[in-house]
């Protein structure tokens, strides 16, 4: 028979410590190269344009395209854009699967220090791409999102839309413990390392 003696040991006490700060690194902007992500639906008369201005932005990087399987030509047109050197990497949905597939998709063909969501339809500008990444590249931030309610002259909405924006941003917020001013943003960028290792696993 083995006998054991009662435990003199206190029982272990779980501490409840408050999370770590990520330690953030600022990005060498000599060598910063930003992905720009593009999902593209029915865009023919719009996505030269936007590649247009795209190009025009000092600032090195690659053009990703994803095609969410469009019917008014826009898939031809694209393959030529490639063709012409235009676009970086394109990819082309054999079926609609909406827009956040057609992100995730780019972004796992995305290799660039930040990473950014251009919509195809001219309503936001490039231009306002220097603000966006500058907290992300001085490393005070991971992530940095638009609003459309914030900063210089923006597009005007309509009254209910922007009452039920501030509506659905408040509960988002209560929800989120955040203090967003716009919760369906405009622009979205994000570290692209960062990007990759946390969103696509779990998407």
């Amino acid at each position: 028979m083995t006998t054991t003696a009662p435990s003199t040991a206190s029982p272990s006490v779980k501490q409840n410590r408050p999370p770590q700060r990520r330690h953030r690194t600022p990005i060498d902007r000599a060598t910063l190269r930003l992905s720009v992500l593009i999902p593209v639906y029915n865009e023919r008369h719009t996505i030269e344009l936007i590649l247009d201005e795209v190009a025009s932005t000092p600032i090195q990087k690659e053009v990703i395209v994803v095609d969410d399987c469009s019917t008014d030509g826009t898939r031809d047109l694209l393959q030529e854009l490639f063709d012409e050197g235009r676009i970086d990497r394109l990819h082309l949905q054999p079926v609609n699967r909406g827009k956040g597939a057609a992100i995730r998709q780019a972004l796992s063909m995305s290799t660039g220090d930040v990473v950014i969501v251009q919509d195809a339809d001219l309503e936001y500008d490039p231009a306002d791409w220097r603000q966006l990444l500058e907290p992300i590249v001085d490393g005070r931030a991971d992530a940095c999102f638009g609003s459309r309610f914030l900063g210089g002259p923006h597009r005007v909405l309509y009254f209910w839309h922007s009452v039920g924006n501030k509506l659905l941003t408040m509960y988002s917020n209560m929800l989120t413990n955040l203090n967003l001013t716009d919760m369906e943003t405009c622009y979205k960028a994000m570290r692209g390392d960062l990007a990759r290792e946390v969103i696509l696993p779990k998407l």
